[in-house]
């Protein structure tokens, strides 16, 4: 059993301005990100330039930070919401989620497949490889900043966080771990496969989900909220649920396009060879 490490969770001050390794880690995500999707660009039926990739960062980017803080207050705070509507525009307060982030993103999506002529689930399956790692590296500004306290634990890697007198599973870095790098190897794997459309995405949902929930038996349950169904379901494992059934969804979706896509041209290739044997 250890000491949580005590690491200031500013990394850079500059007179009144304070870089916080939370906000570094978000920056270096969305660079890695682009650079994952910038490798994948060639492997595209329609390639992306280096300015189509920055410009749907940058809808990425509002879409996690607004949808983050949106999801937070109202799947976390909803009570603090009624007394105080405005707690949902301070960003500057703390508190993100990460299912609000993947609601924002996917509205902040579907807008860039819009304007820019692209179908919707091109563009999610296209982004789904790079998204992992970044979130793998918000996982580890969590850790910096001595959130996501674990469940109560006798383990040997056990932590005893800031304040408290009780080792705890450091459940940061497991969800750092499978969210991450795990993640990551799994979807970019499936991704080379070039299966249907939307099966990126469906897989994506699929993994997460099912990563988060299992992490979440090692993390504390929220203070405010404890268990919110069948006396041992959390709030993060709720919301993953749905994206477990919609991610499903969209992968028997796409492997029933290309099953159908398949037999068609086998059906063609039949009618070809009797014609030409007549």
């Amino acid at each position: 059993m250890f000491n949580y490490p005590i690491i200031d969770p500013v990394a850079i001050s500059l007179g009144p301005l304070n870089i916080h390794w939370y906000a570094i880690s978000y920056l270096l995500g969305f660079f890695i990100c682009w650079r994952i999707m910038l490798s994948m660009s060639p492997m595209q039926r329609q390639p992306w330039t280096r300015d189509a990739l920055w410009d749907l960062i940058s809808y990425g980017v509002f879409g996690v930070i607004l949808g983050g803080r949106m999801g937070y207050v109202l799947f976390y705070g909803f009570d603090q919401f009624l007394n105080d509507p405005l707690s949902l525009l301070r960003i500057w307060q703390g508190g993100m989620s990460f299912h609000g982030g993947l609601l924002g993103v996917i509205a902040a999506l579907a807008l860039y497949a819009r304007r820019h002529g692209r179908r919707f689930l091109e563009v999610t399956d296209f982004v789904a490889p790079g998204a992992p790692l970044a979130l793998g590296l918000g996982r580890i500004g969590n850790f910096i900043n001595a959130e996501l306290p674990g469940r109560i634990t006798d383990v040997p890697w056990a932590l005893i966080y800031p304040g408290d007198v009780v080792g705890r599973h450091p459940s940061s870095l497991y969800q750092m771990c499978l969210e991450g790098p795990v993640l990551f190897g799994l979807v970019y794997l499936i991704a080379r496969q070039g299966r249907g459309l939307g099966f990126n995405s469906g897989a994506f949902l699929v993994l997460y989900a099912a990563f988060r929930f299992t992490t979440e038996f090692f993390r504390a349950p929220d203070p405010h909220m404890g268990f919110v169904a069948l006396g041992w379901m959390t709030q993060g494992q709720a919301l993953c649920v749905p994206m477990i059934i919609l991610g499903l969804y969209l992968m028997l979706r796409a492997q029933s396009q290309v099953n159908a896509d398949a037999g068609a041209i086998a059906a063609v290739q039949k009618r070809s060879r009797k014609r030409k044997t007549k």
